[in-house]
């Protein structure tokens, strides 16, 4: 978009970053009170870390959609609209929190316009116990629940509404613009250029997309930002861009610099929550409690460090208030070391993995006595898991690193940093190569992209598997020796003879060479449907490694599952029991109930998963199965994330040909569009001009 035709845009609305998230104060339990004598600004801060939190908690645990728990700041009341109705869409208002009541009108209305009236819970649970007026009022609201696609919103509008539900209708294109946005979010995106916006509603037959969108964001449906340009100006901007794109292994557009960009209230508010923790985190730099370790003490830790890598990182850390760490597999023991020299150093070090695994193999490289010092990120939010929280709601460490930090989320890399208290030390810790958060944002790319003090691992990972996997994020698919057995390539000719070999490598070829049994054997393939897609991979390996007649809303006891509760949020297990409330499972953190009613949404076999859903997690035997068609379906990261998966042994189910090479060798995953790099950026200028 010109300069002259963004200026023609209604102004930017007033900064979101103080806005409060709907439904945050009656989310779950009260804040703390407040300490004695304690001010103002660090009350505030403590609030609104809590509200962060919960929403974290209550997306992480599928109890409510993301979208539900911000509103849209206030804004001058939009024109009244045909049929009333409140503006808005996904990200709209909410429900409350905890278990809805379903109006014993909805189903009916649902019914009425053409939609299963099983759909009710879902509705309720993205628009609340007012969703039946909602959607009379306004049936495009409907758009706001997970799944529902802009042709069924219209038919049931055209249903409820007759002919006065037409293309143009002011509550079609708000609905229809926060859902776009919404769908970029899933893909990761936590903006969305205006250009590409205007294309998507004109993809929806909306006659003036550039009018549709301003009067979205007047009523308050999205935001609009117009980036700052840095002090080069528009060539800095376009040169911050490519920064950013290659940090993430992704390419700039053209190299042209960002235009107005529309954003959700969600977002908007992670990513200015994150960069202004960032920002406190630096500010308060050495002014922790306690008595802080001396130069001398780093120097000597450092000089003690098991590697290179590591004592780089240490004094890294030593100096900086917040490190990017960037490695793979085997890189993981330098974060290790950092926790157990700041453990020794007297500080209180801990070290957050992705996933309960991951926790698992961080605990393994930890020395004996700080093996408790491994938490998973979540568990740590939720207070689960790590060293609790003070008075004020932070956590009480002093040194915090993140590991798989790739798939760090903005929301819940903002509710971790105001989780910090001042002074407080973080290294974020991974692999940009891989697959990215499953959330909107990609925080680690976007804090290289930045310029944060940084430590690039120079240690390899060992052995065929990983001479495979460091060729693979090369752009390079290289033969290597593999005298163990360690990398076997199985070709196929069509999907049969895939699912047929893929099942025989796991049920008897990898037991009988490796000794890997059951859940120590993970398939991996590109998408859920499709002749070797996960649906027709789990049928096959359930029928071969544990057939029975599915009692249990398709489940038997004993079947591998993978519980998805919201999206991008997976855990595994295998199904012990079910009783008359639900499915049990046994997990890697335990046992957890499965309700009967969210069996079929969030419940499937997890023999096979997609490698979206594996990453951060590794078997000691992978089986990647790669279609005819995955040129077009995989990108490099892609194939690094799956080849990587493997422990100790991988097997490649090859029906690409050479179309495999040709997608290692095309671009890694495109670069998401993100404001942390322009605020960052804009920080770091205010910084420099307070101390000129």
């Amino acid at each position: 978009m010109t300069a002259e035709n963004a200026s023609s845009s209604p102004p930017p609305p007033p900064a979101p970053g103080g806005a409060e998230p709907a439904g945050a104060r009656d989310s779950g339990s009260a804040p703390p009170a407040a300490p004695p004598g304690e001010s103002g600004e660090a009350a505030a801060r403590r609030e609104a870390a809590e509200r962060l939190r919960a929403a974290v908690r209550a997306v992480e645990s599928g109890e409510r959609p993301a979208a539900s728990f911000f509103a849209a700041p206030a804004r001058p009341a939009p024109a009244p609209r045909p049929g009333g109705g409140a503006a808005g869409g996904p990200g709209a208002g909410g429900p409350g929190a905890g278990p809805v009541r379903v109006p014993a009108e909805l189903p009916a209305l649902l019914a009425g316009g053409g939609a299963p009236e099983s759909l009710a819970g879902a509705v309720v649970a993205a628009l609340g116990e007012g969703a039946e007026e909602e959607l009379r009022a306004d049936p495009w609201r409907l758009l706001a629940v997970e799944g529902v696609r802009p042709e069924q919103a219209d038919g049931f509008a055209r249903a409820l509404l007759g002919p006065e539900a037409g293309p143009g209708d002011v509550r079609r294109t708000r609905a229809l613009t926060a859902w776009l946005l919404e769908r970029a979010a899933r893909a990761g995106h936590t903006a969305l250029p205006w250009d590409e916006a205007a294309k998507g509603l004109a993809g929806h037959a909306v006659s003036d997309p550039e009018e549709a969108l301003r009067d979205a964001v007047e009523a308050g449906a999205v935001l609009v930002f117009e980036p700052e340009p840095g002090p080069g100006g528009e060539e800095e901007d376009a040169a911050a861009g490519a920064g950013a794109a290659e940090s993430r292994g992704g390419q700039a557009a053209d190299g042209e610099a960002p235009g107005l960009l529309l954003g959700l209230e969600r977002c908007a508010l992670a990513e200015e929550s994150l960069a202004d923790g960032l920002a406190r985190l630096r500010a308060t730099f050495g002014s922790g409690a306690g008595e802080a370790p001396s130069a001398a003490d780093w120097a000597a830790a450092a000089g003690a460090a098991p590697s290179p890598s590591a004592a780089e990182l240490l004094r890294a850390a030593a100096g900086s208030p917040v490190v990017a760490h960037v490695g793979g597999e085997a890189a993981r023991a330098e974060p290790a070391a950092l926790v157990a020299a700041g453990s020794a150093l007297g500080l209180r070090a801990f070290a957050a993995a992705h996933a309960p695994d991951g926790r698992r193999r961080l605990a393994a490289l930890l020395p004996a006595e700080a093996a408790g010092a491994a938490v998973t990120v979540a568990g740590l939010l939720s207070g689960e898991e790590g060293p609790g929280r003070d008075e004020e709601g932070l956590l009480r460490v002093d040194l915090l690193a993140v590991l798989d930090a790739a798939q760090l989320s903005a929301e819940t890399a903002a509710a971790l940093v105001e989780s910090l208290p001042d002074g407080a030390r973080l290294v974020l810790s991974g692999d940009p190569l891989l697959l990215g958060a499953a959330g909107p944002g990609q925080v680690l790319a976007d804090l290289l992209a930045a310029g944060f003090p940084r430590v690039h691992s120079r240690t390899p990972d060992p052995g065929p598997l990983g001479e495979l996997v460091s060729g693979v994020g090369a752009g390079e698919l290289l033969p290597v020796a593999a005298p163990g057995k360690e990398v076997v390539i199985v070709p196929v000719r069509d999907p049969g003879e895939a699912v047929h070999r893929t099942v025989q490598l796991v049920a008897d070829s990898i037991p009988r060479a490796f000794g890997h049994q059951g859940g120590e054997v993970q398939v991996i393939t590109p998408g859920h449907g499709g002749p070797v897609g996960t649906r027709a991979l789990n049928a096959a390996l359930k029928e071969r490694l544990n057939p029975g007649p599915g009692r249990f809303g398709g489940f038997d006891p004993g079947d591998r599952v993978a519980h998805s509760p919201a999206p991008g949020h997976t855990r595994l297990g295998a199904v012990a029991e079910a009783d008359e409330s639900g499915l049990w499972v046994e997990g890697q953190e335990g046992r957890f109930q499965v309700a009967r009613e969210r069996v079929a949404d969030t419940l499937r076999h997890g023999w096979a998963l997609t490698a979206h859903q594996a990453a951060g997690i590794r078997w000691p035997a992978a089986v990647v199965v790669l279609p005819g068609d995955a040129e077009r379906t995989v990108d490099r990261s892609w194939v690094y994330t799956a080849f990587g998966r493997g422990e100790r042994h991988l097997s490649v189910v090859q029906g690409a040909g050479a179309g495999l090479a040709a997608a290692v060798a095309g671009p890694p995953a495109r670069a998401r569009t993100t404001r942390l790099p322009a605020l960052l950026r804009e920080q770091a200028l205010q910084e420099a001009a307070a101390g000129a």
